[in-house]
């Protein structure tokens, strides 16, 4: 493939303008060039499409040249593609001019490989393989190819009748098995701007996550992996009020903030929220002599547009009212308790509310739990309790409030009711108790009502999540790192409304995809390892089928719905099939094969030299798991899937029925 630096470096080398006597580029005239705007060379990158495109920006009808992208391109050494940022071995905070600084209000985060795609495919979460960093200006042409829409294989349908192969797709719940970058990319043609809410359990980019990172840029390559993820992420979600919130832990948490602020704009941060995920037993607790042991992850939470926290449904139960809450109203029936309620919950009243809140509370008298409750002496602990919470609805406590005393002894000129309302600069209704005296600075004269604090709202500090011995929620065992359903239950709470589209691109072993079904959302989750793509299937076939664990009796679920699963159509896939199977007598006849077939090649890999008659001998006499290793490693991985655009290529053997499915999903 010809890069675009391979075609600038050919076209510079073609005009004696830039050259040395030994038909060299001279590197520091061609800069000059640049920077001066010298005509030469304008007329040069004008004169070719591609290079047109690559260096000019329109603006109002009139082309301008950017020298400055030019410019950092051919201070590459020979213009190779080895180095594709302007910074190496560095990862900091950088201002609009690139200096690096310690604290500004306008920050972007930079490190090594930022304006790349980084390649990595794997369906073996041990599988080691080498990093690729594709640059955006450099590789355009290799990275469009590697994240165009793919074809999609063996759909198959699971609800309560069992599994059916299908060839249509209709917005169901799906499961879509490949890379999630690549996964990402097929959804946008069907589906950007219509997500609703995106959790990611994300890579903490520690050693568990078993991802052989390069360690020179292990940072860095979790960045750009990040990145590239979030930059298709944000194109997903639907611009009015979409949201997406990620997990992770203190290994990037502070990194991942500033990233998310560049790809989603800092101004739609919402929180970063807290969960305790552990408690303080155990190994960790061996170190708290040299640090304070983790008991805790974050979740951090961005949007587009504006939105609004479904706050009512993600209320935590308090259990119990305390001994302040000792008062029963009384002189009203339910209806008219439950009247004055609605009036305190308002956002802002008028005056004339006020005056009719004052009728409605004029025959209202207080009484003691037991003057209400003739064997409450008798009651245990638990049974008082439990009265209590049954009868919050009529039961009061007392509260000071200097604010509200101020526009009570106001009032309290105008009238000698017992009981009346006020309104505050707000214009928020409170429930006043009129017999305090006026002398006394600070009386208990605010009327609280026990039902309205029977939740509390959890804020950004979840301590109340119960997120041990989860690991066969759902009917699938997952040792380490599994989410339990209650966390997912919150947040789809709080964003969704029912048949929302809620997209995990870290699927695992599908708590996001169970959790959805039972709260009537829709869902898509993409997962590339095998174990996990199995087990989520098997998860949501218990789903389907009523699953009880996780949060299923806590909505009432008893089964129902449906999902889709698939897979990104494969093609060097096969060819590796064949090399893992092959007896080392026909592994030579795969080896001609291939190198007879260079498309099937990685880029970077010599060809001539595989070719080459030593060569060639030297593989005769590799041991056979040599030679499996070697050809694995010489195929472009990017050309493991089939791009839609090749759906008719007989070459690729697509099924008749994968086509038709794609078609569907595509819209075509």
């Amino acid at each position: 493939m010809i890069t675009l630096i391979d075609k600038l470096n050919s076209r510079i080398k073609n005009d004696d303008y830039f050259l040395d006597e030994n038909k060299e580029i001279i590197k520091e005239k061609l800069k000059t060039s640049s920077l001066n705007l010298d005509e030469h060379l304008i007329s040069i990158l004008l004169s070719d499409e591609e290079l047109k495109s690559a260096f000019f920006i329109e603006k109002n009808g009139v082309l301008i040249f950017d020298k400055v992208k030019f410019s950092w391109i051919i201070s590459n050494s020979n213009f190779l593609p080895d180095s594709y940022t302007s910074y190496k071995n560095k990862i900091g905070l950088i201002d609009s001019n690139g200096d690096f600084l310690k604290s500004k209000d306008d920050v972007m985060l930079s490190f090594p490989y930022k304006d790349c795609i980084l390649e990595f495919d794997s369906t073996n979460e041990n599988e080691d393989r080498d990093e690729v960093f594709l640059n955006e200006t450099l590789a355009k042409d290799y990275i469009d190819t590697l994240i165009s829409p793919k074809v999609l294989e063996k759909a198959v349908l699971h609800d309560k009748e069992g599994t059916k192969i299908v060839d249509k797709y209709n917005g169901e719940n799906l499961i879509i098995k490949g890379n999630n970058l690549i996964s990402l990319y097929s959804l946008l043609p069907r589906f950007e701007g219509k997500i609703k809410f995106i959790y990611w359990d994300i890579l903490y980019n520690t050693d568990n996550d078993k991802v052989p990172y390069n360690d020179k840029f292990k940072h860095s390559s979790w960045l750009t992996m990040m990145k590239n993820r979030l930059t298709v992420a944000s194109r997903l979600l639907r611009k009015d009020n979409g949201v997406i919130s990620i997990q992770c832990d203190d290994n990037e948490q502070a990194y991942l903030k500033v990233l998310c602020d560049e790809v989603f704009g800092r101004e739609n941060f919402v929180n970063c929220i807290a969960v305790k995920m552990s408690e303080a037993t155990g190994v960790k607790m061996a170190h708290a002599s040299k640090r304070f042991p983790k008991l805790k992850e974050y979740i951090l939470v961005y949007k587009k547009g504006e939105i609004k926290i479904n706050t009512d449904d993600i209320l935590v139960p308090v259990g119990e009212l305390g001994v302040n809450y000792k008062s029963v109203v009384t002189g009203l029936t339910k209806e008219e308790i439950s009247r004055v309620r609605d009036f305190l919950h308002k956002d802002s009243v008028t005056e004339n509310d006020v005056q009719v809140f004052d009728e409605l509370v004029k025959g209202m008298t207080l009484k003691t739990i037991p003057e209400v409750e003739p064997n409450w002496k008798t009651f245990t602990d638990e049974q008082k309790a439990k009265w209590k919470v049954d009868n919050a609805w009529r039961i009061v406590r007392e509260v000071s409030s200097a604010s509200a005393k101020k526009i009570a002894d106001v009032k309290r000129t105008k009238t000698t009711a017992a009981y009346f309302g006020i309104r505050t600069a707000r214009g928020i209704l409170y429930l006043i108790k009129g017999n305090y005296s006026i002398e006394t600075p600070n009386p208990n004269i605010k009327l609280i009502f026990g039902a309205d604090f029977l939740y509390v709202n959890p804020c950004d500090f979840w301590e109340d999540i119960k997120t041990t011995r989860v690991d066969n929620e759902g009917g699938v065992e997952l040792l380490n790192g599994k989410k339990p359903e209650t966390i997912l239950k919150r947040l789809i709470s709080a964003f969704t409304q029912p048949n929302d589209i809620v997209l995990d691109a870290y699927f695992g072993t599908g708590t996001t995809g169970a959790v959805a079904m039972k709260m009537n959302r829709k869902f898509i989750g993409l997962e590339q390892l095998n174990n996990h793509y199995e087990k989520s299937i098997n998860r949501l076939e218990n789903v389907v089928n009523g699953d009880k664990t996780g949060i299923s009796e806590e909505v009432g679920w008893n089964g129902g719905s449906s999902f889709i699963s698939c897979e990104l159509s494969k093609f060097n896939e096969k060819i590796i099939s064949q090399i893992i199977d092959s007896p080392n007598e026909t592994i030579m006849d795969l080896y001609d094969e291939i190198i007879n077939s260079p498309f099937l090649l990685n880029y970077k890999v010599n060809l001539e030299s595989m070719k080459d008659f030593k060569n060639k001998e030297e593989f005769v006499n590799m041991s056979l798991i040599e030679k499996q290793k070697l050809l694995v490693e010489v195929l472009d991985k990017n050309i493991l899937y089939v791009n839609l655009s090749e759906i008719d290529d007989e070459s690729k053997e697509i099924l008749k029925v994968d086509k038709r499915f794609t078609r569907s999903f595509y819209g075509d």
